[in-house]
């Protein structure tokens, strides 16, 4: 409940007045008005139902009783309750009219200003002749005003009515309701109203019909193909008409691959179907009864073939409709590996190790390398001056000897330093290393 409701209400005679229906829900809930225990819907051409509450225009005296605002949703329902009071909407001058008044003075007839009664709603009279099903109910109505406050008498075929409709309180007595009729409720009625200035009259006729029992039959267009945003609210409806008030059941069908998911399920023209959660089902004035399939926080689940069913004791009736759910346009997050890569290691990993084992097994061949070195073996002592050993090379750019070829092709691992000394006397050494060596 979002606001303070005060359960008793006034309202003034022709004005308008609201009352609210401060519920709130997560999803939003469904409304619906009922009046004295009688659902209020588009038939009703003062009444409006609007997402605040319910809006009365032209307020009338039988206007007055109890109002019912019923909010639904998936999780559970909550009843907000008014009760309609109805001031006539009298200025203190005419009030003081009559021997009683504050003048003091006799009435004068000829001060007052009569008026004779007047039907003021034309519009829900237009339809006389009315033809209702055994079983069914019907309200006549002859609302009418004047001065001084009229009476309205009800008869049937030119008899006063007897029936116990016809003695209903006063604030009701401007509407003549006939519930659960029966073929000898067929006839003429006709309400008659009068006062000092005059008298009016209106007849309608009824005709009852007698009709044999049949299974329900599914009205309108409804349910349709719907679509709906991932994570919204949508619904379904479902009308249907029968003599008895029927079982109305909604079902989904199951997807192929799905069957599993479900503890049971019933078969449905050659298919599977699983049994959903049915709301209250409502009945209507025109005799037919409404359901509505209630569908929050969409996901791609809940999409597929729905169907709504109404059955009696005489059949059953269905009709399909299609939910569509959009993707998610924003994914909670990124995809969920699947269980043949659920046990591979991060990249990281992959490319760390493989890394790490080339750097250890290179410095390890490295640190082989270099404990396997041997010191350097003197070369033979440096020639007389002006003597060359066999096999050595002279450089002509200058005086200095080169290596023989032979210390140079001596083969694989046999390599040239030189001996930390003078620097003015170099003499050439040969290292032996292992063969790996000359790799790295």
């Amino acid at each position: 409940m979002a606001d303070k409701v005060v359960p008793r209400q006034v309202a003034r005679l022709g004005r308008t007045v609201r009352l609210q229906c401060p519920v709130e829900g997560d999803p939003p809930p469904l409304t619906m008005w009922t009046k004295d225990g009688r659902t209020i819907h588009s038939g009703w051409s003062r009444f409006r139902v609007l997402p605040q509450g319910l809006k009365v225009k032209q307020v009338e005296r039988e206007d007055a009783g109890v109002y019912v605002c019923k909010a639904t949703n998936g999780f559970g329902s909550l009843s907000v309750n008014y009760t309609l009071v109805v001031l006539d909407d009298i200025s203190p001058g005419k009030e003081s009219l009559g021997p009683d008044s504050s003048s003091g003075g006799q009435e004068d007839p000829a001060s007052q200003q009569w008026a004779r009664p007047r039907f003021t709603q034309p519009s829900k009279m237009r339809r006389r002749v009315i033809a209702r099903p055994v079983g069914s109910s019907v309200r006549l109505k002859c609302v009418a005003s004047g001065h001084p406050r009229p009476d309205i008498t009800w008869m049937k075929d030119d008899q006063a009515l007897t029936r116990p409709e016809a003695a209903e309180p006063r604030k009701k007595k401007w509407t003549l309701s006939l519930k659960n009729l029966r073929p000898e409720d067929s006839g003429k009625y006709t309400c008659r109203v009068s006062n000092r200035a005059g008298a009016i009259n209106a007849t309608y006729k009824v005709d009852v019909i007698q009709r044999t029992r049949s299974k329900p039959v599914l009205t309108g267009t409804h349910p349709v193909n719907t679509t709906v945003d991932f994570g919204g609210t949508t619904s379904f409806q479902c009308k249907v008409r029968s003599d008895v008030k029927p079982v109305i059941q909604w079902l989904k069908r199951v997807e192929y691959g799905a069957e599993g998911r479900h503890n049971s399920t019933i078969d449905v023209g050659g298919q599977k179907f699983v049994v959903l959660p049915t709301g209250d089902v409502w009945s209507r004035p025109d005799g037919s009864y409404l359901n509505k399939l209630l569908i929050t926080r969409a996901r791609q689940d809940d999409a597929g073939m729905y169907i709504c069913l109404g059955a009696n004791t005489m059949g059953y009736s269905f009709r399909s409709a299609f939910l569509t759910v959009l993707p998610d346009p924003k994914p909670p997050g990124p995809p969920v590996a699947s269980s043949s890569s659920a046990t591979s290691l991060p990249w990281p990993v992959v490319i760390g190790i493989p890394a790490g084992a080339v750097f250890i097994l290179g410095t390890l061949l490295l640190w082989l390398c270099q404990a396997q070195k041997k010191p350097c073996t003197p070369a033979p002592a440096p020639p007389l001056p002006g003597h060359r050993p066999p096999g050595t090379a002279r450089d002509r750019s200058g005086d200095k000897d080169l290596p023989s070829l032979a210390a140079l092709s001596a083969g694989p691992g046999v390599g040239l330093c030189e001996e930390h000394g003078s620097p003015a006397a170099p003499h050439p050494t040969v290292v032996v290393a292992p063969d790996l060596c000359n790799f790295m």
